[in-house]
């Protein structure tokens, strides 16, 4: 078979995720950096009446030239592929970020003693915004449109491949261009899987890969693979193909595993290695959570006043409620929370729905998280991470683990006051939602680091700032 070199270089210019989220940054980078220089003109032109370098040197404070930085901080939601597609996500994540950007200037404002740039810090936020927001629209336009998608294959048509064609088919913008399937089961061709043609067999592989100028291809065979699929796919990595694991791109595509596509030795094979973090992680992490756990139990103690008191005012006492929660390795612990719930049963004895025992007071609390504040003391207490899986309770845990596979593996790790699964999903209120939520454990658990533990502590500012809590 001939090689596919031409047909590679018709398709060089085509984007991976990681490449969209760099050129995504540079161009913010630039946005926020035109942003800071539009401000300082403009701050120095009302000022100073004229602009001039003295004015640079004498009248700009040091933290002002870092405000593009805290921008970018600010708008780390917006580095999701999914959001950076969509131009109303596009609208609400800017609009979060600069409402947070005016909220943490006023608190500073208030805090400080020295008169501070006013004309500034609002020029910036103002330019940023509208620059981000039309570098945004451009890269929608630009870089979604075809000509800039991987086009693919998914070899394997059954349970696994079509999981996956249906992932793809309900997203918007596509995470790239499917061209359809291949599988060596002679019932299966000329058939179409959520609305994707299975073009043909291994033997046919290679020529379909050059027909339709594919760039990868995704192997999803759950089964045992004939030798004939395995050299086609080896020539195809030869020729210049990406070859990827479904549950790779799963994972890439969803920010989850796959719990339901994976083989019941899973856990020994391939996570319980990846799950073990090496020691200077888990030693920073410890550090951050005693910094973190001391600022907590700070802003708990100035709060716990006013709390306490709205709490008693309205359904009485006790404020604070503790309840046992498995932590790590399945030790048992009790966790520290603000009541939100009141007693109360039906004609026959027994509780209320949740939702019917909630109060006001409650619902306010758990929109904006400040229940789970008392939890700054499990944290020092080391029972608690500042980031990591929802505690549940141990006869949750029993009950769930012959339900959803592999649920007890998310007790490799410390509980978290927040998480992936809790930033991304919410609370669970079927097995259902149980399941999706524990795919999003284990992908933070497989991938966590310094960095995906600063972003899941950034988005939970927004969340808790933008009261999108539940």
């Amino acid at each position: 078979m001939g090689s596919l070199t031409a047909a590679q270089r018709s398709v060089r210019f085509r984007l991976h995720p990681a490449e969209r989220r760099v050129i995504l940054f540079l161009g913010d980078v630039v946005a926020a950096t035109a942003a800071l220089g539009i401000s300082i003109y403009w701050w120095g032109q009302i000022d100073w009446l004229d602009f001039s370098w003295e004015f640079l040197f004498q009248r700009i404070p040091p933290w002002f030239w870092l405000m593009p930085l805290v921008w970018l901080i600010l708008n780390v939601e917006l580095y999701d592929i999914r959001r950076a597609g969509r131009r109303r996500e596009t609208i609400k994540g800017v609009a979060i970020a600069a409402t947070i950007s005016l909220f943490l200037y006023v608190f500073v404002f208030f805090l400080s003693q020295r008169d501070l740039p006013r004309r500034g810090v609002i020029t910036f936020i103002v330019f940023a915004a509208l620059l981000m927001t039309a570098w945004r629209f451009t890269y929608i336009g630009v870089f979604t449109a075809p000509e800039f998608l991987r086009r693919v294959v998914i070899v394997g048509a059954g349970r696994a491949g079509s999981t996956l064609a249906k992932v793809v088919r309900e997203m918007w913008p596509p995470p790239f261009y499917l061209v359809g399937l291949i599988d060596d089961d002679p019932a299966k061709r000329n058939t179409t899987v959520e609305g994707y043609p299975v073009l043909g067999g291994c033997e046919t592989l290679m020529t379909t890969l050059e027909k339709h100028r594919i760039s990868d291809v995704i192997f999803a065979i759950s089964g045992e693979m004939s030798p004939e699929m395995f050299q086609a796919l080896l020539q195809a990595e030869e020729e210049g193909v990406e070859v990827t694991t479904m549950a790779s791109m799963y994972e890439e595509l969803m920010g989850r595993v796959p719990i339901f596509l994976l083989r019941s030795d899973w856990i020994l094979r391939s996570f319980v290695d990846q799950a073990h973090a090496n020691g200077f992680y888990e030693l920073i992490k410890r550090l951050l959570d005693i910094v973190g756990g001391l600022v907590g139990v700070l802003i708990l103690m100035m709060a716990f006043p006013f709390i306490a008191l709205a709490i008693t005012l309205e359904s009485g006492r006790p404020v604070i409620y503790t309840q046992s929660r498995l932590g790590k390795n399945g030790r048992e612990y009790k966790i520290i929370k603000f009541r939100t719930m009141r007693e109360a049963f039906d004609e026959e004895g027994r509780p209320l729905p949740d939702e019917q025992r909630i109060t006001r007071v409650g619902r306010i609390l758990r929109k904006s998280h400040l229940d789970e504040l008392p939890q700054f003391i499990n944290v020092l207490r080391g029972e608690m991470s500042l980031v990591g899986p929802r505690a549940e309770r141990s006869e949750l845990v029993n009950e769930l683990q012959g339900k959803v596979p592999f649920y007890r593996a998310r007790l490799l790790v410390k509980p978290g006051i927040t998480g992936w699964a809790q930033i991304n999903f919410g609370y669970a209120t079927t097995v259902e939602d149980t399941a999706v939520k524990l795919e999003h454990d284990l992908y933070y658990i497989k991938r966590r680091n310094l960095l995906l533990d600063f972003i899941i502590l950034l988005r939970t500012f927004g969340t808790v700032v933008g009261f999108r809590g539940q």
